[in-house]
């Protein structure tokens, strides 16, 4: 199959694509550009794709072709159909005076959630490096900041969470002996740190805010995060001594067992002993930032019944953190704007009007500002192009 020529123009460069055969040459030389034909591994799903093994090759597909596939589309047009149609038909919203509350917020408040919510990235970048150490590969935080900004775009754009495997294609792309399947390894840790910390953060937050007991519509939420907590430890536990025993017992290709190896040390490796105080700290540092966003976004509209206070707002913003783990559309569009409006409106007794309000300029933050900033930052970027990282890529021994 020949392979299509390669472009320059703004979110053309190569995309993982599901099931497909090879990688395109990204322009530049050397190693970086022979990156471009390296493995882009998957776990057994369409939406990663593949075989799951790092010699497996991926075809090219742009993030704007991905943009413009039906599936993409759908995913992000019937969420909004869906919020327009509850605020308008079932909450009564009206849209003319929710945008004058947007316009008369308070600039200054909402130019600090700004600030606060972009402060979360470099902290999200130290992590990750961090994370990556851990597994074998040292890749300074500017780097790691701007290639998981980067996966952050194209989680605002597409559904099925695709930045998360761009991450490591990215990272691939750049710094060629990363094995991509043990990188994906450390995105996982890392999404298991935060599905954590949103849980224990948002448990206490909401023992705060509620001290005279958790309202019936909340008791649910909290029973479902304790019961995130317990799953997740009980599946590390499972997966670090069982998960290999039992892909040994099932008739699997000897490449999948070594892709697995390459995920375990990822997932694992990535935590050393002395390493997990730091990177708690850390996580609780980057949940910090998502809580002081929506209070800024609260104090800038400045609605005289709503009286979220610090604890309400970072409960609030964990919710709605934790359903952007919804795949079925870019950013948990739709699921985030109901889920969290249900919330204000029935925890906190915020007006249907006031806590769409809410949800809407908290959004244009956290995600239609990624989509403005990252597109910025994804035409300028020479990490699309395999540029390499700013230091000498260094290999370093895992620790145990």
């Amino acid at each position: 199959m020949s392979e299509p020529p390669v472009t320059d123009q703004d979110l053309s460069q190569p995309f993982p694509a599901p099931g497909m055969g090879s990688l395109s040459r990204a322009p530049g030389s050397g190693e970086q550009a022979d990156a471009a034909n390296a493995a882009v591994p998957a776990p057994a799903s369409d939406a990663l794709g593949g075989s799951g093994d790092d010699e497996a090759n991926q075809a090219p597909l742009s993030l704007g072709e991905r943009l413009r596939r039906p599936r993409t589309i759908l995913s992000i047009a019937i969420p909004i159909v869906l919020v327009v149609l509850v605020f308008r038909l079932t909450l009564n919203i009206d849209i003319n005076e929710l945008i004058d509350g947007v316009t008369r917020a308070n600039k200054v408040l909402l130019l600090a959630g700004l600030l606060v919510f972009y402060a979360g990235f470099p902290l999200r970048g130290k992590r990750w490096s961090m994370l990556l150490r851990g597994a074998g590969y040292h890749v300074p935080v500017r780097d790691s900041t701007e290639i998981l900004f980067l996966s952050w775009l194209v989680n605002c754009l597409v559904p099925a969470k695709l930045g998360d495997v761009y991450r490591a294609y990215l990272l691939k792309l750049n710094c060629p002996p990363v094995s991509i399947t043990k990188t994906l390894g450390t995105v996982v840790i890392e999404r298991i740190l935060d599905i954590l910390g949103i849980a224990i953060l948002g448990l206490a937050a909401g023992f705060w805010s509620f001290r005279s007991g958790f309202p019936p519509e909340i008791q649910f939420v909290v029973a479902l995060g304790i019961v995130v907590i317990v799953v997740l430890a009980a599946g590390l536990l499972l997966i670090r001594n069982f998960g290999r025993r039992i892909l040994e017992r099932l008739p699997l290709p000897t490449r999948l067992l070594d892709a697995y190896d390459k995920f375990e040390q990822g997932v694992f490796g990535a935590l050393g002993v002395r390493s997990i105080p730091p990177l708690l700290v850390l996580t609780g540092l980057i949940w910090a930032t998502e809580g002081f966003r929506l209070w800024f976004v609260v104090l800038a509209l400045g609605f005289p019944d709503v009286q979220l206070g610090i604890s309400g707002a970072f409960f609030v913003a964990f919710i709605g953190s934790l359903l952007t783990a919804v795949p079925l559309s870019p950013a948990g569009l739709g699921a985030v704007e109901l889920g969290v409006v249900g919330v204000l409106t029935l925890a906190y007794g915020v007006a249907p009007q006031e806590a769409a309000t809410i949800v809407i300029v908290d959004r244009l933050i956290s995600v239609f500002s990624v989509i403005v900033i990252g597109s910025i930052t994804y035409v300028l970027s020479g990490k699309r192009r395999g540029a390499g990282l700013s230091q000498p890529p260094e290999v370093v021994v895992p620790a145990a």
